[in-house]
């Protein structure tokens, strides 16, 4: 591992400007929050930042507020604090379920909302030094490989899984994300954040050079409102998802109005799935109604040569969110 300089900043312009200026030198820049990814990346050589930019001394982002549209959550907030938070828990508790299934207690009092999002693909051939497009090169070693965990949906030219609890969460809420950057703020939908590997392999979200989250804001709930989450794990710590469901609905009285229902672990992406969507549409959700719309879930799946239990799980686990989220008193 190379030395590097750490730069502390008190303000996430500040933090910009120092990366755009290290970029402009021939050096290599990095943001850190809370930096438990990070670690894991300098560590398997697969980043080696010159300058490590330190966001924690970032005043104010590491915390929830309500704003007229509905709260705003600071980045830098721990997933701990996140799965916490009273406000979260009562009128988003989807996000709350997701924050609190993160790796282990240890890591999630110091992984950030942030980082989350940001953080890259889990796959062995990438993390482990193969030269695959997730590290600039030119082939996906999975397709014909040890593809257990990889992608359903979405796939191609790589087949990585995004490995982020909060995502599908984010998504299912309709949230967005405010970003700072060179050129200024923008805000974008966390469903249009992340990218397809079509549009980029090397890549996995939006973010050009020197950008960095800064916050994540989510409309208030509409009135019977309610919202699950549900992971499958390989074991019952530190790993990543296996299949994640995220659902958010709004009932009138037991019959369903809206719902968006979001899978995690089983594409590059969130994975956003509507025709599961519109079969719950002016009906009681009811265990037939919900194995229906499990199947239309996986309708699209287009498993590997190992991954295919992933369909039966994913549908099971589909089929085992909704009956949670039809439940009053788990739901709310």
């Amino acid at each position: 591992m190379k030395s590097f300089t750490n730069a502390n900043v008190t303000a996430f312009e500040e933090a910009v400007t120092l990366s755009r200026e290290t970029r402009r030198d021939g050096r290599s820049p990095v943001f850190s929050g809370g930096g438990s990814d990070l670690l894991g990346l300098v560590k398997e050589r697969i980043t080696s930042p010159d300058v490590l930019v330190n966001l924690r001394g970032v005043e104010g982002q590491d915390r929830v507020t309500d704003i007229s549209e509905g709260v705003r959550i600071g980045g830098l907030i721990t997933l701990d604090a996140l799965s916490r938070e009273v406000s979260i828990r009562k009128e988003f508790p989807v996000l709350a379920q997701a924050a609190s299934t993160v790796a282990t207690p240890q890591i999630r009092n110091v992984g950030t909302l942030a980082g989350n999002l940001c953080q890259r693909p889990w796959c062995w051939y990438f993390r482990n030094g193969f030269h695959c497009y997730k590290a600039g090169g030119n082939q996906c070693f999975s397709p014909t490989g040890e593809n257990q965990f990889h992608a359903l949906f979405g796939g191609g030219p790589s087949y990585i899984v995004h490995p982020s609890d909060t995502a599908p969460a984010l998504v299912a809420l309709d949230s967005s994300i405010q970003i700072v950057g060179p050129e200024g703020g923008r805000e974008v939908r966390v469903a249009d954040f992340f990218t397809l590997p079509q549009e980029n392999p090397v890549r996995e979200n939006v973010l050009t050079p020197d950008e960095v989250v800064a916050s994540v804001t989510i409309p208030r709930p509409a009135m019977g409102s309610r919202s699950v989450y549900y992971k499958v794990m390989d074991r019952e710590a530190w790993t990543h998802a296996i299949v994640s469901v995220a659902v958010v609905a709004q009932f009138e009285g037991e019959v369903c109005r809206r719902a968006r229902i979001v899978l995690g672990g089983v594409a590059p992406t969130p994975w956003r799935v509507p025709e599961a969507e519109a079969v719950l549409l002016d009906q009681p959700l009811t265990p037939a109604l919900a194995a229906e719309a499990a199947e239309q879930a996986v309708a699209g799946a287009r498993p590997l040569s190992k991954n295919g239990y992933k369909v039966a799980l994913t549908r099971a686990a589909v089929e085992q969110t909704l009956a949670m989220t039809s439940d009053r008193d788990q739901a709310d």
